[in-house]
């Protein structure tokens, strides 16, 4: 049994090591000598948003609309996205609302400043707290 145990213990710290080398998309990693991405702008994440929507909706990108795109933070780590059933970090997460008209289509994009965004269906979205320079 503890051959078992300082297995899984091995396991867990190897899982962990794996973790902190593969941080979120947007982080560096100092002294690691591997160069990541920069975080995303605003502007670059809503040209991801675009192209989402383009993709979701079949239209073409100069079909679409982008009516608002603004620095907020959202009251947790939902995103003011949350999915029944399921947990969510309770912190303030800085992040961006982008709304995408698409022909008759309003599309909700709840992002974090990592470039993580979700398209958020009617009637789940949360208001964020307020625009932040977080």
């Amino acid at each position: 049994m503890r051959r078992a145990r300082s297995a899984v213990g091995a396991g867990l710290a190897m899982l962990l090591a794996a973790c902190a080398v593969n941080s979120e998309p947007g982080e560096t990693s100092a002294g690691s000598g591997q160069e990541r991405p920069v975080m995303p702008t605003l502007e670059t994440l809503t040209e991801s948003v675009l192209d989402d929507a383009a993709k979701r909706t079949g239209l073409g990108r100069t079909s679409l609309v982008v009516e608002s795109a603004a620095a907020v933070t959202w009251a947790d780590g939902s995103l003011g996205c949350p999915e029944p059933g399921m947990n969510y970090t309770m912190a303030l997460v800085p992040g961006y609302r982008i709304i995408v008209r698409a022909g008759e289509q309003r599309l909700d994009y709840h992002a974090s400043r990592r470039g993580y965004f979700v398209l958020c269906p009617a009637g789940r979205s949360a208001d964020p707290i307020g625009d932040a320079a977080i």
